[in-house]
């Protein structure tokens, strides 16, 4: 689709309507405690049947605009019961009281002014990242929104494609469930490259879910689950613009405009472009140390609320992205080599859902859609490959007499085709996996919280197996909350799809032709976290957790024992991940918001035979974040130090002396900062990442030679770009 064709799409759905004849009504939402209440920031605030809305501000106040037909006034909040209040023409203040609900099926994410923070009520240990949060660095796309976080390191795979993965819990993203609205996404094909697919102006906030998560989701969940949620037609700005440029040479420009065309359609519509086609071999290795990467990114929704307990939502994305890297200058004999990665996706789905006239039942419905094609060269060799999903999920949800009891139950069906060419060899594969599933909540009171699932799956390669979960929440006292969780995981793997690093090498696929690639595996953890009030506003909070993940079966790659190969196999003894980190946020002074986390890490494997340190994963990190607003927030300041730890490189004993690497890399610190200034039509902001301009010292093994049998861009521990300094600005229309 021509640039053209975008622009005179984006004209149409810009077209913003003024509302006339509305005046403020003006209140304060509280929420109600044992023996005080106190204000609830990021409440929502509404008219019924109406797409004119607010949130409350730090001190739970909110300030709406009313048209004459609007009457009844509603406020709410995740895990608090909702408010509705018949307003009187004359009036101009309304104040709500909201009490905690209990368990909750879902988490919707909203965006408040506070950075990220633990959800309360939910049983499952849940982090929700803001859109605040995301403001705190230069968050271009889903692989930098994790900056800030201790819980999730997000590094590059190889030194040459520009791919990138996630660590949770220690282990890779792959035993992430990665989920857009509560659907299951940027899976199979996408690995390598899904995380750089949203862009970071896109996304309202991100749910990251540690340990086993709920059973309706589905059942590869094993270290944990990451959840994004889009802007909403009826609360996304009416206009947005984003423009951002680096000194590596990347430029992106993201556009978003909403329309509330009725009081039942709304319809928002995303754009986002970026180009970077620099040059940079900052190493002098020869190899561009980034790809030259072109992506165009297109998403449009349309949301029907007519007012008598239904819903519908429905979206399409379109995405083309082309990735160009390699040598920059052929070698003396002619020969060069390349990297060439074309990607070509399109998602489609839809949604609804319907609240019975009792208020307390209700039943949903998720469909999705995706088609992801890719054509890729790394050097001599060839993996084109094509991938059809389709997801359903139905759920329907009661209670069972009051809250005390609530249920849900329900079933899916999962479908994925895989068409791969790889050395000439076309392999198609289809899986299918209907399934069905029921969770009981039971909440006799705001202390104590228990959520047990249990789900079965019918897949047609590896045959009927069940996933048990279960979730603790008890508060021993008010400002102290203990959960645990235990369950169980399971995956398919894609094995080409998911190890496309190795293929940036010399070493030889060793596939066995009878590899069980269904991995299992059970985890559980506990998690502590103390509260503590200092004043009215005044916050501090504690956070201890423990999760243990262990492996009945795995699929191995293997790269110590031959550095010529990459040898998979079943694991055949133990593999586990331990995982300790503690956490403190403080708000104790003024606008000024701190972090500081540490964790460590113990992950083992049986690689040949040995029960072995995991290769290229850090034993620790510490982290530091640092954010200040001035008063009436003209100005913020926001700076984050890492201290990634050391770990074991892959053995290289067997190479020539040359080409062999130490035993283990060592730990490294990484410093960001931005400024951003506040404007009445928006914000401009200047930073800097990589402060101290670490990178990792000669990241590819014999560069000069890449069609030799030593090369191998895999063993990546560390920054591969030094210094950047980057500006940008946000400005916006936003809803009265």
């Amino acid at each position: 689709m021509g640039n053209s064709k975008f622009l005179t799409l984006f004209a149409l759905l810009f077209f913003v309507s003024v509302n006339i004849f509305a005046k403020d009504i003006k209140g304060k939402v509280y929420e109600k405690l044992i023996d005080k209440k106190k204000p609830l920031v990021g409440a929502n605030i509404y008219w019924l049947e109406s797409y004119t809305g607010t949130t409350t501000d730090n001190n739970g106040k909110f300030d709406i605009k009313r048209k004459s037909k609007d009457k009844t006034l509603v406020a709410s909040y995740v895990g608090y019961k909702p408010d509705t209040v018949i307003v009187a023409a004359n009036a101009i203040t309304v104040n709500f009281v909201l009490e905690p609900l209990g368990s909750i099926d879902e988490v919707v994410i909203v965006s408040r002014k506070a950075g990220s923070h633990i959800n309360k009520m939910d049983p499952i240990m849940t982090q929700n990242i803001t859109g605040a949060e995301l403001c705190k660095a230069a968050c271009c796309n889903l692989s930098e929104s994790f900056e800030t976080n201790a819980s999730v390191d997000v590094m590059y795979s190889d030194a040459v494609s520009g791919a990138k993965q996630i660590q949770l819990l220690g282990l890779t993203g792959t035993y992430v469930q990665m989920m857009t609205e509560n659907i299951p996404n940027l899976r199979g094909l996408a690995t390598p490259y899904g995380l750089g697919y949203i862009p970071g102006s896109w996304m309202e906030a991100i749910q990251v879910s540690k340990g086993t998560s709920s059973v309706k989701n589905g059942y590869e969940a094993i270290t944990g689950q990451i959840n994004v949620e889009y802007k909403k037609p009826a609360t996304s700005e009416k206009f947005f613009l984003n423009g951002f440029a680096s000194s590596a040479g990347k430029f992106e420009t993201n556009m978003n405009g909403s329309i509330l065309l009725n009081d039942k359609w709304s319809t928002l519509a995303m754009f986002h472009f970026e180009d970077m086609s620099l040059e940079h071999d900052d190493n002098n290795d020869g190899f561009m140390d980034m790809p030259k990467t072109r992506q165009y990114n297109f998403f449009n929704r349309w949301h029907y609320k007519p007012g008598n307990g239904f819903d519908a939502r429905l979206g399409y994305r379109i995405l083309k992205e082309d990735r160009l890297g390699g040598q920059k200058e052929p070698m003396a004999n002619g020969n060069r080599y390349d990297i060439d990665i074309n990607s070509n996706r399109f998602e489609l789905f839809y949604k609804n859902g319907y609240i019975f006239s009792d208020k307390v039942s209700s039943f949903g419905l998720i469909t999705s859609f995706t088609t992801h094609d890719q054509k890729t060269k790394i050097g001599l060799r060839n993996y084109d490959a094509k991938q059809n999903s389709f997801y359903a999920n139905f759920i329907f949800q009661s209670n069972i007499g009051s809250d005390v009891h609530k249920y849900n139950v329900g079933a899916s069906f999962k479908f994925d085709r895989y068409d791969e060419t790889f050395k000439l060899a076309n392999n198609v594969t289809d899986i299918t996996v209907p399934g069905m599933f029921g969770e009981y909540t039971f909440m006799p009171n705001d202390k104590l919280t228990a959520l047990v699932g249990l789900r079965a799956d019918f897949h047609n390669e590896y045959g009927t197996f069940f996933t048990p979960r279960f979730h603790l929440k008890y508060n021993p006292f008010e400002k102290t909350h203990v959960r645990g969780s235990i369950g169980k995981g399971y995956r398919r793997t894609v094995l080409l799809a998911e190890n496309t690093r190795y293929m940036a090498s010399s070493r030889q696929f060793v596939i066995p032709s009878d590899l069980d690639e269904m991995e299992e595996a059970l985890n559980y953890g506990i998690n502590i976290t103390q509260y503590i009030n200092v004043g009215e506003y005044r916050k501090l909070s504690f956070n201890i957790e423990y999760y243990h993940t262990e492996f009945q079966n795995k699929v191995v790659a293997d790269v110590d024992s031959d550095p010529s190969k990459v040898i998979f196999s079943n694991l055949n003894g133990d593999a586990y991940s331990d995982c300790f980190q503690i956490e403190m946020n403080s708000t104790l002074v003024e606008n000024l918001e701190i972090v500081m986390a540490y964790r460590y890490n113990i992950v083992k494997e049986t690689i040949d035979g040995e029960l072995r340190e995991k290769p290229l994963v850090s034993k620790y990190k510490g982290l530091f974040n640092l954010s200040y607003s001035t008063p009436m927030k003209i100005w913020q300041i926001d700076f984050t130090a890492q201290l990634n730890g050391d770990g074991r490189l892959p053995n290289t004993s067997q190479l020539p002396a040359e080409f062999q690497r130490d035993e283990r890399f060592d730990a490294y610190p990484i410093f960001n900062a931005q400024v951003t200034k506040y404007f009445r039509w928006g914000s401009a902001y200047v930073g800097v990442e990589n402060l101290g301009n670490y990178t990792q010292d000669n990241p590819i093994v014999d560069s000069s030679n890449p069609f030799g049998n030593y090369f191998d861009s895999s063993m990546i521990w560390g920054p591969l770009h030094g210094r950047k300094f980057f500006v940008g600005f946000r400005w916006a229309i936003n809803r009265d």
